[in-house]
């Protein structure tokens, strides 16, 4: 469980409050306009309580900083932050919502001077400086000058494996919480690892075998079954553990390459998980973005969707995007905890320390 102060401990009323989100949603490019548009709004949606919690008690206003995409320090319109705070204002109808395409200076002094009292700020893409990505401090302490910040909130779970500026050097110039999406995730995930239902079934796919072992390790001891699909398990991963099964057939295009599981593993993942009671799922089982090959991803998803007895923990980047496209179409289907990190939920099963939280005050 979390063991630092979160918003709900600490008096926000009357304070400027900086919040650390995570607003790296997923784009695509319209190829007439060329035009930059979210295709999952998923992490934004994510961020509405801590927001609202914050607005609800009176907090003065409300700044807003997140990274998006990789710029690699230099400025790029088609990772401007501005899409996002567009989509703020829809999903928080009557909250002045307001943009700056800056992240520090005058011009953002002028922008927190012109909120009204109850906005929301939304600064440009941390990122578009190199300085966010070397944890510098004095970064940092020009976002906060800038602002006015009295309180901090880490509330971006999916970056708080990072030291960077953003996560780690401004808990050194301002008092700081956690959010109740950090919350929501490190409590969800804690509570897979200390107290599971059982029969506990882990399920990892994806396609790099070296994330993924730490984590296989991790779960022998306390899981009741571990399997195996995914790239790593097409590529050959292999192991003489009982406790682990690896998909043994594969669908295949023409060239021969394993693409996703076949049916016979598929029937088998498929009984083991409905005799489940808990099932944490990190790593898609096939090349999902052909929806050839998302065959055996899309039963398992229907399955933990469908079934409410079954405690369901899905996390990682790629695989909280398939379920939540799945569910746009099929809006019945229902998770216990769809993580919004990919990298911090894999460091933090599989037992690292994460700078991002270390820097959180102490309950």
């Amino acid at each position: 469980m979390l063991q630092t102060k979160t918003i709900r401990d600490v008096e926000v009323a009357g304070k400027i409050v900086l919040v650390r989100t995570d607003y790296n949603v997923p784009l695509a490019e319209d190829p007439e306009t060329e035009v930059m548009h979210m295709t999952s709004d998923l992490r934004v949606r994510e961020s509405l309580p801590t927001l609202q919690y914050l607005l609800e008690h009176h907090a003065a206003k409300v700044i807003l900083i997140s990274h998006l995409g990789r710029p690699k320090g230099q400025k790029d319109p088609k990772l401007s932050l501005r899409l996002v705070a567009e989509k703020l204002a829809e999903l928080l109808p009557g909250v002045p919502i307001s943009f700056v395409d800056e992240i520090s200076g005058p011009e953002v002094e002028q922008a927190v001077e012109d909120l009204p009292e109850g906005g929301v700020l939304l600064l440009e893409n941390l990122r578009f400086s190199p300085a966010e990505e070397e944890n510098s401090e004095e970064y940092a302490k020009r976002i906060v000058d800038s602002t006015h910040a009295e309180l901090f909130v880490q509330d971006g779970f999916a970056v708080v494996h990072r030291a960077h500026a953003s996560t780690s050097a401004i808990t050194r110039l301002l008092p700081s919480v956690a959010g109740l999406l950090l919350e929501k995730e490190v409590s969800g995930l804690a509570k897979v690892l200390d107290q599971p239902k059982r029969p506990f079934v882990v399920i990892i796919g994806g396609v790099k075998v070296s994330d993924k072992e730490p984590l296989i390790e991790r779960f022998l001891p306390l899981a009741d079954q571990i399997i195996v699909g995914g790239k790593i398990a097409a590529d050959g991963y292999q192991t003489s553990n009982p406790k682990i099964y690896v998909a043994e057939d594969f669908d295949e295009n023409e060239a021969g390459d394993k693409l996703d599981v076949g049916p016979v593993a598929t029937s088998k993942i498929v009984s083991a998980v409905k005799d489940a009671k808990t099932v944490l799922w990190n790593g898609v089982l096939g090349k999902v973005e052909d929806p050839t090959y998302a065959t055996s991803s899309t039963i398992l998803a229907k399955i933990l969707g469908e079934n409410h007895g079954i405690t369901s923990v899905i996390c990682g980047g790629d695989t909280a995007g398939f379920v939540e496209n799945l569910r746009t179409e099929n809006p019945e289907l229902s998770y216990t905890l769809i993580s919004t990190g990919g990298g911090a939920a894999l460091e933090l099963l599989s037992g690292k320390t994460l700078p991002g939280i270390d820097g959180l005050e102490i309950l």
